[in-house]
């Protein structure tokens, strides 16, 4: 029977995990060999992978797993070069030139290991089967009207944190937009139709902030589009990919506009395909916001976890998406498993 390992996260700010303690009793009842890393930050508290059966280890243990575990993360590994042996679970990002992703392959390569890209792992039909599409959108439209009320005080966003739930976050900008007794802001949302795109414009709503809602059939012209410089703030929730038109030029900085803030929720800088070219470089919770120009006023944020700005909720919706397919994980070769073996062999050739 397969050995599932839940890794730690090595990533500050990482409380997320892709595998509840109920989903752990459930893989353990059909079978699993479930084991847990104890983790200095992880949501859910380790007595309850415990409690429900699972084998508990040290953090960061998984270096030394049986070559036969299936190491199951979320977010990036240490980079520190070494060869990877195992078959991996996780976000690699390096299918698309990523350079940070083809030194990743390059350590499988080396140690004969898998990835199995969690984006890449797709239904017959090519659909994603588990995404935490939504709480990014979340989170990621938050941030964007942290940085907006930051600028109505003439200053650039602080730092951000994780909450415990997500009524606790819009309490909190509830507040700070009453602080600053302005009229709320305008947005345009594209992807809209998307679970990111429904997460960021559900955030706008419940903050009383006007949302235009745009989706494919509103970009297929191609560009260019004057209507993104007429809001305050542009949500991009589009996967870079081929084809996917530019939203901001870089002459975006120097144009007559209304916009103020970019919420690159998307997250893909470095990528060729990425939409929003004002910008080269990811933001932080530390420092959330870039300031890619000064007169007139462009903060950029692209925080590439925002999730776990609410790990409860993005945990539980993320990993209930996930349980049905690593009910199937003994069945590795075939289905959803094959198809992202094969992702990574092509890769690999």
């Amino acid at each position: 029977m397969t050995h599932i390992w839940v890794r730690s996260e090595s990533r500050p700010h990482e409380e997320r995990v892709g595998l509840t303690p109920q989903g752990a009793g459930s893989l353990l009842a059909a079978g699993y060999d479930v084991t847990v890393e104890e983790s200095s930050q992880r949501i859910f508290p380790i007595a309850d992978y415990a409690a429900v059966g699972c084998a508990i280890v040290p953090e960061f243990s998984w270096v030394d797993a049986p070559d036969d575990a299936v190491i199951f993360g979320l977010k990036e590994l240490p980079e520190d070069g070494t060869p990877l042996r195992h078959r991996h679970i996780m976000f690699g990002h390096a299918y698309k030139g990523q350079p940070a992703g083809q030194i990743l392959l390059e350590r499988f390569k080396a140690g004969g290991g898998t990835l199995l890209d969690i984006e890449y792992l797709t239904d017959a039909d090519g659909c994603r089967v588990a995404a935490f599409g939504y709480w990014a959108g979340y989170a990621g439209a938050a941030v964007a009207l942290m940085c907006w009320i930051a600028q109505q005080q003439s200053a650039i966003a602080g730092s951000v944190k994780a909450y415990p739930s997500a009524n606790q976050m819009l309490d909190a900008l509830k507040q700070a937009l009453v602080e600053i007794g302005t009229t709320r802001p305008t947005a345009l949302t594209i992807g809209a139709l998307g679970r990111v795109g429904n997460g960021a414009a559900d955030l706008c709503e419940a903050m009383g902030v006007r949302v235009t809602k745009w989706d494919m059939a509103e970009t297929a012209s191609g560009g260019p589009f004057p209507e993104v410089l007429e809001h305050d703030i542009l949500l991009n929730c589009i996967l870079a990919r081929p084809g996917t038109p530019v939203f901001v030029p870089q002459s975006a900085k120097n144009a007559d506009r209304r916009l103020s803030v970019i919420g690159d929720i998307a997250c893909d800088p470095d990528s060729d395909f990425s939409p929003i070219k004002v910008y080269d470089r990811t933001t932080t919770w530390d420092a959330p916001a870039l300031r890619v120009h000064e007169q007139p006023v462009l903060d950029v944020t692209a925080i590439d976890n925002l999730p776990s700005m609410l790990p409860a909720e993005s945990s539980a919706d993320f990993a209930g998406q996930l349980l049905p397919h690593l009910m199937k994980l003994n069945a590795i070769d075939e289905d959803v498993w094959g198809r992202a073996q094969d992702m990574y062999l092509k890769s690999t050739m």
